[in-house]
């Protein structure tokens, strides 16, 4: 059967009908218009200023140009029959000093963007960080900075005031694994640090941060829905050696299970990476019953999976990825495995911790090369990825996971951070010279399978 058929055979129904079907965005990546209203620079405005930094020394000063366009966008997601819209807030819009003065101007836009959902019969879905800290508060620390916790529940406070009254679904923050450990260890991302001295603070302010702006929205309304979204990768050791399988616990501890532990009310996994123990040099008396929230779902991102071998010399962990082009396995152009079972897997991890009663995948999706061909673009790749990820997680769904959401990463093609604009998510194909819109043959797809 032709895989554009079959959303004829497997389609929503399957799942359910109180499951959230959505398409992911981020404000960093989609709008555009960096000091346009008031709007002043992130930490990513500053670093792709930075010579080599990103693919092509490219920039998201104009991106999907989405703050322009967002009417445009929001037709097709109802185009698409797509229900539900995720979608950032970008604290420098509302915030351009990080703390103090509110920019209306900023809190207008985002009233324009949620009520034009609200008028389409889009339901918006907030994330409330997505990787774009004032660089004015990056100059004072950031997140290394313990005052970071108070930046950002100030303007968790301010969002929640100005977006409460209709926005009911709420997510603190997308992905602190991958914001501190690419931001604050790896330096591979913005702000650029690097060493344990910037991730180790940053991990335990974070953690903080996230439970802190939670407990607000609680507090201001009782009846949202708010959860927090985690990447995830299903995690393998390259051999039964007990070396192997040993490096990779540690590599699932940092990947998979840093942030989710304690903020269920686990703490730190520091039984299993030692290294860990040197974050108590931050914490302070009562931290520990600050660290958890007890969350209405709990997202997950999951794209591929990886495999771990043992390396003595690799610091802190001993433990390496073993790149999935070495292991001639089908790949996307991110360089990542085509690897479908481990949405299945990594949904069975997360239910099994019986605080984790509900879980959304908030992002899933795949970069392939696009080839515009008559106005077409036929990326059978991509919409085999989807059909057989939704597959899976319908697999675990049927064992008895409580999954009660799917959003597809991303509605159209963006910067996707220090890699550019070369891998294209989108199910929608942006010419970012001329911002035309196309819709590739797995928007139509999804299109179908939802309708």
């Amino acid at each position: 059967m032709d895989i554009n058929d079959t959303a004829q055979a497997f389609n929503k129904h399957f799942f359910g009908p109180n499951f959230n079907w959505g398409v992911s965005t981020a404000a960093f990546q989609t709008e555009g218009s960096c000091d346009t209203d008031g709007k002043s620079a992130s930490i990513w405005d500053i670093f792709t200023q930075k010579k080599g930094k990103v693919h092509g020394n490219q920039n998201a000063f104009t991106a999907c140009d989405f703050y322009n366009r967002y009417e445009q966008d929001i037709d097709l997601i109802k185009q698409l029959n797509i229900p539900c819209f995720r979608f950032s807030i970008a604290w420098t819009r509302i915030l351009p000093n990080g703390t103090g003065e509110v920019n209306q101007a900023g809190i207008d836009y985002y009233n324009r963007v949620i009520d034009y959902c609200l008028k389409v019969g889009v339901e918006p879905w907030l994330t409330l960080y997505h990787w774009d800290l004032p660089q004015t508060l990056e100059t004072q620390g950031g997140w290394t900075n313990r005052d970071s916790i108070q930046w950002f529940t100030n303007f968790v406070s301010v969002c929640a005031n100005a977006f409460g009254d209709r926005v009911k679904n709420w997510m603190v923050m997308n992905e602190p694994a991958v914001f501190t450990g690419a931001g604050y260890f790896l330096g591979l991302h913005a702000p650029g640090r690097t060493g344990l001295k910037n991730f180790l603070p940053a991990v335990h302010h974070v953690t903080l941060s996230i439970a802190a702006g939670a407990r607000i929205l609680r507090d201001a309304f009782p009846h949202a829905i708010i959860g927090n979204t985690f990447s995830c990768s299903h995690i393998e050791p390259v051999s039964t050696k007990a070396n192997d399988v040993a490096a990779a616990k540690r590599a699932d501890v940092l990947i998979n299970r840093l942030y989710v532990e304690p903020l269920i009310g686990l703490g730190y996994p520091i039984a299993d990476l030692p290294v860990l123990q040197r974050i108590e040099k931050y914490m302070k008396d009562g931290d520990e019953q600050q660290l958890s929230f007890d969350f209405d779902f709990i997202g997950l991102q999951n794209y591929t999976r990886e495999i771990v071998k043992y390396s003595l010399f690799t610091p802190y962990i001993s433990a390496k990825l073993v790149e999935a082009k070495k292991r001639n396995v089908p790949l996307t152009e991110m360089g990542w495995e085509v690897y479908p079972q481990a949405m299945y897997e990594v949904v069975k991890k997360f239910s099994a911790y019986p605080q984790i009663k509900n879980i959304k995948i908030t992002e899933n999706g795949s970069a392939f090369p696009d080839t515009l061909k008559d106005g077409r673009i036929d990326d059978v790749l991509r919409t085999q990825y989807l059909h057989d990820n939704l597959q899976q997680l319908l697999k675990a769904k049927e064992e008895g996971c409580p999954v009660t959401g799917y959003f597809v990463w991303t509605l159209t093609d963006n910067f996707e951070w220090a890699e550019g604009y070369r891998p294209r998510f989108g199910l929608i194909h942006i010419n970012f010279e001329t911002q035309e819109r196309i819709i590739k043959n797995s928007g139509h797809w999804y299109a179908d399978f939802l309708k």
